[in-house]
């Protein structure tokens, strides 16, 4: 059943990634980033009523709990900030792949961490996703995407080097805390925190970027939101393998890739559309190796 929630988390996530290009293409970024938070916070607000109302404030009314979790909003705001500036000046046919390394990083700290092993077809999996990136890259570097010298690329690889933290942090953090009370706080500090950060730099004149308000706003919320969900689900289950889930979120680039393609016609569709097939194979034989 985890598998089965990770592949509909990689769904959404696919939407995610490209309702959050539309949105901050010629944009303020952290503003859009603000109404991001605050959409989640109010999709997830009859959670945190019902904690209120129980009296306990949820997390097992524990101050510790908190601040934990507080601990993750300021983790995933870091990659999302740098995520939102690579994602409005990189393609998405970029910004998606080096994403899609984040599963190496998460799969390292699982070995570590939490001692999880992996099969032949996991390993074979994985190797065909860093044959993906190996692809990805020598694509990037034919659109003058040097990572040298580009700035945004180091930002993409910042928020992907975060986002492996944030998924080992969550993976622990699952097994004391139930998975609904932890998405619904975590939304609320995120606000909390990127209100006070947006505050700042306007008080300090850093943000003058004009916002111009777009429909596909609401809709990185809704599909992260969604998307949450069914991740944390999937590692609520004792048998669940960070690694994998990982691995299998990172499909996302499937619908990303698809979209910059098809639709905003990026560039080297057929060595693009290798790429894929090589990128779902490895995805595939996780999958196989998970059952």
């Amino acid at each position: 059943m985890w598998v089965i929630l990770a592949i509909a988390s990689a769904l959404c996530l696919g939407f995610y990634d490209i309702f959050k290009k539309l949105s901050v293409t010629g944009n303020n970024v952290l503003t859009v980033l603000l109404l991001n938070t605050l959409f989640g916070t109010l999709l997830m607000s009859p959670v945190l009523v019902s904690c209120i109302m129980q009296g306990n404030y949820g997390l097992g009314g524990s101050i510790t709990g908190h601040l934990l979790i507080v601990l993750k909003s300021a983790i995933v705001l870091t990659s999302w900030i740098l995520g939102y500036f690579s994602i409005k000046h990189l393609p998405l046919t970029i910004t998606g792949p080096i994403n899609a390394t984040r599963p190496i990083l998460v799969l390292v700290g699982a070995l570590l961490i939490f001692g999880e092993t992996l099969n032949l077809l996991q390993w074979c999996g994985i190797l065909l996703g860093f044959t993906s990136l190996y692809l990805v890259s020598r694509i990037g570097k034919k659109e003058g995407h040097s990572i040298i010298h580009d700035r945004w690329l180091w930002m993409s690889i910042g928020a992907m080097v975060m986002g492996a933290i944030s998924g080992l942090y969550d993976k622990w953090l699952l097994r004391s805390y139930e998975p609904l009370q932890v998405q619904a706080w975590y939304s609320l500090y995120q606000l909390v925190i990127m209100g006070a950060t947006v505050l700042l730099l306007k008080y300090a004149g850093h943000d003058r970027t004009p916002f111009r308000w777009k429909w596909t706003i609401p809709c990185i919320a809704i599909f992260l939101t969604v998307a949450d969900m069914a991740y944390f689900y999937a590692l609520s289950y004792d048998d669940s393998m960070i690694s994998v889930v990982s691995m299998i979120r990172r499909g996302s680039v499937i619908v990303s890739f698809l979209f910059g393609v098809i639709v905003l016609r990026e560039k080297n569709l057929r060595l693009k559309l290798i790429d894929l097939s090589v990128l779902l194979a490895g995805l595939v034989l996780l999958v196989l190796g998970s059952r």
